[in-house]
């Protein structure tokens, strides 16, 4: 299990998540969804030791990651398909990373026949496809058994085949009690494949609940009704209103009808002597109840989204998440700033010391930065270029 408590992440005077706690329970598919520069990417690092909380703490199986012995054997993450050696074939990336961790090396060509790549372990990985670069990360992955997985976008790239095959592959390791944590933007895609999902917005935590829970909350279920003729159209509509029923016009002449069930919409349009061609119920989709809940968390949108119909008006008694005090509302994510190490576990005096970070820059005139650098690099690059060529050429 992956227990977040109170997680807060600031880059100097950005902060790309804010005291965020969250438990992923072993299985079941957990999503992770949120906007772009929410803190889903910052968090999946944090749970697996590469960023250092400024305050609060995650662990995995009640221990921090970098606490855990043989951490290989217990989590396994896909965090960028890129992050691999292009000179490289599949099969000795694999290997290399399996005698790292002391798996035996006859993994390597299970992991590579359960992603589909067999027929081209041999090859390097710099002439992947993006497709082919996301299966080798998940073989990366799978390759010690663990029982916990972290997939950041894990169909990117994929065809529809790969895509369903990845489905079929969360279900199926959540299925054997493994725990699953899944990053992803396609919302019809985390719909048919996550159990539960945790919705993050600039940083602070939206939604914690199933996923029929969370379509429940964040939507309203309607009913569509049409008639043949516009005056019965226009009858039935007093007559639902009257009812305590709340009535909008469909483009296409249709009504969507809210507050009143199935038969009592029946009855109604009988009692008014009102023909139906259509009565039909509708449940909002998962892509529907996402946007209800994050549109107030999102920092780029475009101008025409009014007009497409997104922005709808928030379920009730939902509020937008808070600004968090004190921290600009635009660039939740940045960088850290220039002389820091992001990875360096953070002095009991750091927090008090962070909103200094930014100052040092600004007292420095922006054009003394370069000038001193290419003085001495300069003269260096040239000697460090052929040592990184040579063992290319070696292969």
């Amino acid at each position: 299990m992956i227990e977040a408590v109170g997680l807060t992440k600031r880059y100097g005077a950005k902060t790309a998540v804010y005291n965020l706690s969250f438990q992923v329970r072993p299985g079941a598919v957990t999503g992770f969804l949120g906007p772009n520069g929410s803190g889903k990417s910052t968090t999946m690092r944090m749970i697996l030791g590469l960023d250092q909380p400024t305050s609060g703490h995650v662990t995995i199986g009640g221990h921090p990651f970098r606490t855990l012995p043989n951490a290989p054997r217990q989590v396994g993450a896909l965090l960028d398909a890129k992050a691999v050696h292009g000179g490289r074939s599949a099969r000795n990336h694999l290997l290399s990373l399996a005698q790292l961790s002391g798996i035996p090396a006859r993994r390597v060509d299970e992991v590579l026949g359960v992603v589909g790549l067999q027929e081209v372990a041999g090859k390097r990985s710099k002439g992947f496809s993006l497709g082919m670069g996301q299966r080798l990360g998940i073989a990366a992955a799978l390759l010690g058994d663990p029982q916990v997985l972290l997939f950041d976008e894990p169909v990117n790239g994929l065809d529809p085949e790969g895509i369903l095959w990845v489905r079929n592959l969360m279900k199926q390791l959540a299925g054997e009690g493994r725990t699953v944590f899944v990053s992803s933007h396609l919302m019809s895609e985390m719909a048919l494949t996550a159990d539960h999902l945790i919705v993050i917005g600039r940083g602070q935590l939206l939604a914690d609940m199933s996923v029929k829970d969370f379509i429940s909350h964040n939507s309203a279920d309607f009913a569509r009704v049409r008639t043949p003729e516009p005056t019965g159209r226009e009858k039935l509509t007093a007559a639902l209103t009257e009812a305590g029923g709340q009535v909008l016009p469909e483009p296409d002449g249709a009504l969507r009808v809210t507050g009143l069930a199935l038969p009592r919409i029946s009855d109604l349009a009988h009692d008014a002597d009102v023909r139906l061609w259509e009565l039909s119920p509708h449940q909002a989709s998962l892509e529907e109840a996402y946007m209800r809940m994050t549109q107030g968390a999102v920092d780029y949108r475009s101008t025409a989204d009014q007009k497409a119909g997104l922005m709808q008006p928030l379920p009730p008694g939902h509020q937008p998440p808070p600004v968090i005090p004190e921290v600009p509302t635009q660039g939740w994510y940045a960088p850290p700033p220039p002389g820091q190490n992001p990875y360096a576990a953070p002095a009991p005096h750091a927090p008090a010391q962070a909103p200094q970070a930014p100052a040092a820059p600004a007292q420095a005139p922006v054009p003394q930065a370069p000038a001193s650098p290419p003085q001495q690099p300069a003269p260096a690059a040239p000697a460090t270029a052929p040592s990184l060529t040579k063992p290319e050429d070696a292969r």
